[in-house]
């Protein structure tokens, strides 16, 4: 996590009581033949008010007119606070909160043995900055071998700083120090802002709508070309960078976003980029909503959404889980919406928040008893409408209905087969309680839906049989079930309960265990590497697999998925029915 930066202008206390003990330490840069001893006491003999006064005795053989590094000591940890030359302080860092105060010299400075004593002092005030330590040093810039050390090096440091952003909403605001002319190289917001024509010459600029630490991610992209992004910073960091025309910036947060998408946030996501106008992470979310429907609207961040993202996933048509999943979903969205509201959550105020969403729930394409269980007994619905849809579900002579009564059709699933042929009987493929697999991968995300298996070639029979998912020997989802083989050649497909995302270029491993009649249909002629629409799969063989299967034949012939859009010419080739039950 990034660090806060302290306030401009706060006052740092000290729990020291006494007056400044004086200390002698060794220089930091370059030896000294004598230790230096300097004098602080507290400016007008408080502690809390106006600072610390430092004198420099130089009897030791330092000169005072040459620049000296002043410092403290406390709990260990060295602070270096300022420069005096000439009896002038020339760069203010930081104030003294500390009972322990030290000098140093920078190694650019020389030391002259013969230069006659005078005192030096200076007033430090009480207020911490976010200075660099780094730069303390006045030959600082000897130590950076590129422009993009130096600028680094200016990050976040009040050294020539000539404006301040009071960053974050009233109560919580921090200020950081910034550069124009670095801001105006890498923004042409800034470059207007501060160059302009209608630029305003402000030593503050407010900016209540970033959080602190989004604006310091993108400062240290504009003066390190370094991008720092985590999970609970980069949609922070993705406004910003879209409020000051940052676009690679904002192109680094949306592939952030899209690597890290899942079915738990894709709902929340896509409220947010409607916002910010990214329509290709937006195509991102709604391929992983529509894939994987049911766990995306009953996600935690499903009741967060705005209306208007609300009603989009309500009307889209590509929804793949029933629409009982649906209406709950669409009440728990009304209930945390009356909350926000602060009001009281009760059925009449949940169909009120709702308004025209309610309608593009399909609620007639429930079956009976999801409506009778369900909205039926919400009184969410009217009595009226209540009775209309049960009068839908049974009389011969249907009223008529505001609800839309045609069911979502929902994604197309596609098919991956494997094999050219199958073979039986002269070489009958044997199920002995062990298991078949194969390893994969895909150059486009896809969601994988489950596997078309081969069954008995010898008359019909019974299967128990346990498939799997696997990644990197992570089981990502397993599924224990049963299905009827006829006897024929034809494949029978089997389902995960939920469809699982697939990343392009990982290797997944997908695993079959068959338990029923031993003799079975197994593929032949296999293919290492299958087009199917504008997703290609490579194939080849599983150390998991202990029945024979691989690349050139066995069990798993097909793998049947959701991916990217096809062409319609590929749609009766390549797809199958799903049914939801």
């Amino acid at each position: 996590m990034m660090s806060k930066p302290l306030k401009r202008n706060q006052s740092q206390g000290s729990t020291d009581t006494n007056v400044p003990v004086v200390s002698q330490v060794e220089p930091a840069f370059i030896p000294w033949t004598n230790p230096v001893t300097v004098n602080a006491t507290y400016a007008n003999g408080n502690q809390g008010n106006g600072g610390v006064v430092i004198s420099v005795n130089s009897q030791n053989g330092i000169s005072s007119n040459h620049p000296i590094l002043v410092g403290y000591h406390h709990n260990s940890v060295s602070q270096q606070i300022g420069i005096i030359h000439n009896n002038q302080q020339i760069m203010q860092q930081s104030s003294v909160s500390s009972s322990n105060i030290q000098i140093t010299q920078p190694s650019s400075t020389p030391t002259s043995p013969i230069s006659s004593p005078r005192p030096s002092s200076v007033v430090f005030p009480t207020s911490l900055t976010n200075s660099s330590i780094s730069t303390l040093d006045p030959n600082w810039q000897a130590s950076k071998g590129s422009i993009r050390e130096r600028n680094a090096a200016m990050f976040n440091n009040e050294l020539m700083a000539d404006i301040h952003f009071i960053v974050g909403p009233s109560g919580g605001a921090q200020s950081i120090p910034a550069h124009k002319y670095v801001l105006a190289t890498g923004s042409s917001v800034f470059y207007a802002m501060f160059y302009g024509g209608l630029a305003e010459d402000k030593e503050e600029i407010e900016v209540p709508d970033v959080e602190p630490a989004a604006f310091l991610a993108l400062l240290k992209y504009l003066y390190c070309d370094e991008i720092h992004l985590e999970a609970d910073n980069v949609l922070a960091t993705l406004y910003a960078a879209k409020k000051y025309i940052v676009p690679f910036l904002a192109r680094a947060c949306v592939n952030f976003l899209e690597t890290s998408l899942t079915a738990k946030n894709a709902c929340l996501l896509l409220s947010q980029s409607r916002l910010f106008e990214e329509p290709e992470l937006m195509q991102r979310c709604w391929e992983v909503i529509d894939a994987q429907a049911e766990m995306a609207l009953c996600s935690e961040g499903f009741v967060d959404i705005d209306s208007d993202t609300l009603k989009s996933i309500l009307a889209r048509e590509t929804l793949n889980c029933k629409e009982i999943v649906v209406f709950e979903a669409a009440l728990n969205w009304a209930a945390a919406e009356c909350a926000r509201q602060d009001i009281d959550s009760s059925a009449h105020n949940k169909r009120q928040v709702l308004g025209d969403a309610m309608y593009l729930l399909r609620i007639p394409t429930m079956t009976l008893e999801e409506f009778a269980n369900g909205p039926a007994q919400s009184s969410v619905l009217s009595l009226q409408e209540t009775t209309d849809v049960f009068l839908h579900f049974t009389a011969r002579k249907k009223p008529g209905i505001r609800y839309p009564t045609k069911a979502r059709p929902g994604l197309i699933p596609q098919l991956c087969h494997r094999f050219q042929s199958s073979a039986y009987r002269s070489n009958q493929w044997r199920y002995r309680g062990r298991t078949d697999s194969i390893q994969f991968c895909v150059d486009k995300r896809i969601f994988i839906v489950g596997f078309g298996l081969y069954g008995s070639s010898n008359g019909a029979s019974k299967y128990n049989v346990k498939i799997e998912l696997k990644k990197l020997g992570q089981v990502l989802a397993t599924k224990n079930t049963k299905f009827f083989s006829d006897g024929s050649s034809n494949t029978f497909l089997v389902y995960f309960e939920h469809p699982i995302q697939v990343e392009p270029d990982a290797c997944y491993t997908a695993s079959a265990i068959l338990d029923g009649n031993e003799l079975s249909y197994f593929g032949q002629e296999g293919m290492s590497e299958v087009q199917v629409g504008n997703v290609t799969f490579q194939f080849q063989g599983s150390t998991d697999s202990t029945n024979g299967t691989g690349v050139q034949g066995g069990q798993i012939p097909e793998l049947i998925f959701y991916g990217p859009s096809l062409n319609i010419e590929d749609v009766s080739h390549s797809t199958v029915g799903i049914h939801y039950e």
